[in-house]
């Protein structure tokens, strides 16, 4: 059911720990939901503020930001990732 997809979503993505990234298949995968990579996604857009979760610890396939170079929303999730240690290349990609 969808709340038992979201809770294990969630747990998967709190158990990411600083310093590294998943991306969002792995994510979903990992929460016994394989190709529901949109619904990883999905799932994070919908976190309240302020949620704890380390969202910004997901990123796509091939270890990139999502988000569009240059938006806020990149911005936040690299500076994010900065402060925890990653590299992140100003085109988004973590190494």
């Amino acid at each position: 059911n969808a709340d038992a997809a979201r809770a294990a979503i969630l747990a998967v993505v709190a158990a990411i720990p600083a310093g590294a990234v998943q991306s969002y298949g792995k994510v979903a995968e990992r929460a016994g939901l394989p190709k529901r990579a949109r619904l990883v996604a999905r799932t994070l857009s919908q976190l309240p503020d302020g949620s704890g979760l380390p969202w910004h610890r997901v990123v796509r396939a091939g270890d990139c930001i999502a988000f569009a170079p240059g938006s806020a929303d990149f911005d936040r999730q690299r500076a994010l990732l900065l402060a925890e240690g990653c590299k992140v290349s100003a085109s988004g990609r973590v190494s």
